[in-house]
């Protein structure tokens, strides 16, 4: 089997992830890498032997698919360009700027029979991975995503940057149409927002609280879900999982039986039934390259995308409504 001929686009934090990771992969040829930047592209195609190219068109001669890790505003132009050449596109998160975008992205890609599949590399993560041994079906999800202020992704609001991953997982997990959405935000450092909270609703009567800000001290990365008879409690970037359950009647458990005490007075509500804590076994593994396999998975095999442009569209169109949440009632 020929290997993919794959290029870079975009040399940056997560570009020169990409540019490493595709480097070890052995269904792909690395072709190249470009960067309006022609220091940064020199530096990365140097440290991991592939060419630097000085135009994205002479790239795109030489490749049959491509990582996109430019800035976000600049996405749909990229993508656009890319796909009506035929070229495979794996996009970083978010798709694009707006949800239109997204929307013709897809018409075009249907009309060329070309893949999208878009970062949402939560999806990737070896925390939510080892939940697939539960049925999830969260009637009230909980999360934080707080990070330290970094320069280079002010281009998008705070909503675009980091709330983006919690309502991919949301949207994900919680299989029902969008009914109500709260928002507020503020701006602290720059033009856009900084600091913003979602309260989504939704039709099946699940709802969702979402709480993400690029100015604290403690970066957080922590998802709660609620649901039937469990509470089961993510972090990201700790990895680590802790589920709380009833136990049906006559079935085992991995886990072990907690004192009521753990949860409060919990034994007055609950008699005759156990409780049980586990904590499923993580994987360690590379969440961005688990992405890169599925990507190459669906080129070669013709198989479904792990996270779809349509996926991705959504979670922009979500974000969308948010941010005009809170532009109509300002704070």
């Amino acid at each position: 089997m020929d290997k993919i001929k794959i290029g870079v686009i975009g040399t940056g934090h997560l570009g020169s992830i990409h540019t490493r990771l595709w480097k070890n992969n052995p269904n792909i040829e690395l072709i190249g890498v470009f960067d309006v930047d022609s220091q940064k592209s020199e530096k990365v195609a140097s440290e991991f032997g592939c060419r630097s190219f000085n135009e994205l068109d002479s790239l795109l001669d030489n490749v049959q698919a491509v990582t996109i890790a430019t800035t976000t505003t600049t996405h749909f132009e990229i993508s656009k360009n890319c796909i009506l050449r035929g070229i495979h596109c794996l996009i970083e998160k978010p798709i694009t700027q707006t949800y239109l975008e997204a929307v013709e992205l897809i018409k075009i890609a249907k009309e060329t029979n070309v893949k999208i599949q878009v970062g949402h590399v939560e999806r990737f993560n070896p925390a939510l991975i080892s939940l697939r041994q539960y049925q999830l079906q969260p009637l009230f999800i909980e999360a934080h995503r707080l990070s330290q202020f970094k320069s280079r992704a002010t281009d998008v609001s705070v909503i675009l940057d980091l709330m983006i991953h919690d309502i991919d997982i949301m949207l994900w997990l919680i299989k029902s149409k969008v009914k109500n959405i709260y928002a507020n935000g503020v701006s602290v450092l720059t033009d856009t927002t900084d600091i913003a909270n979602a309260r989504i609703t939704f039709e099946n009567g699940a709802v969702a609280n979402l709480t993400s800000s690029r100015i604290t001290a403690k970066p957080m990365r922590k998802m709660r879900l609620f649901q039937r008879n469990a509470y089961i409690s993510i972090d990201f970037a700790k990895q680590d999982v802790e589920v709380f359950r009833l136990l049906k009647d006559g079935e085992a458990s991995s886990g072990f039986a907690i004192p009521a005490s753990m949860l409060g007075a919990i034994d007055e509500a609950i008699k005759n039934q156990k409780i049980v804590f586990e904590k499923p076994q993580v994987v360690s593994i590379n969440a961005i390259e688990e992405e890169q396999k599925a990507f190459i998975e669906s080129i070669i095999n013709n198989s479904p995308i792990a996270v779809s442009a349509e996926d991705a569209a959504e979670a922009i169109r979500i974000a969308e409504l948010i941010t005009e949440q809170i532009k109509e009632f300002p704070n």
